[in-house]
């Protein structure tokens, strides 16, 4: 097969036998680095406006939006980091049932 640029590309299968638990789980915690982030964003805001507008001073609903915001962040890369690791315990004990995953990749030559 060749590609747009003239390369000449073959397809060769591959089997995901393992996955390291620690690498999913820093994946996970990435990702959930990134969710916290956005959640503590709109919790922040949210929260932050509720706890001034139930008649507590703008101070108080500054510190509380930040407390959030900095909670659902910690709170993101644990989850993020837990449940990667179980995930990827997961697929290497149900591996020797259900097979690896195949993935195609294109060789360029």
């Amino acid at each position: 097969m060749r590609s747009g640029n003239g390369e000449v590309m073959t397809t060769t299968a591959y089997m995901v036998k393992r996955l390291g638990i620690m690498s999913v789980a820093k994946f996970g915690a990435i990702i959930g680095l990134i969710y916290g982030i956005i959640m503590g964003l709109v919790l922040a805001v949210a929260g932050g406006a509720a706890a001034a507008g139930m008649g507590g001073s703008l101070g108080l609903g500054a510190a509380a939006g930040i407390g959030m915001f900095i909670f659902s962040i910690i709170l993101g890369v644990v989850f993020g980091f837990v449940g990667g690791a179980i995930i990827a315990f997961i697929y290497n004990f149900a591996l020797g049932t259900i097979g690896g995953i195949e993935v195609d990749l294109e060789i360029k030559q």
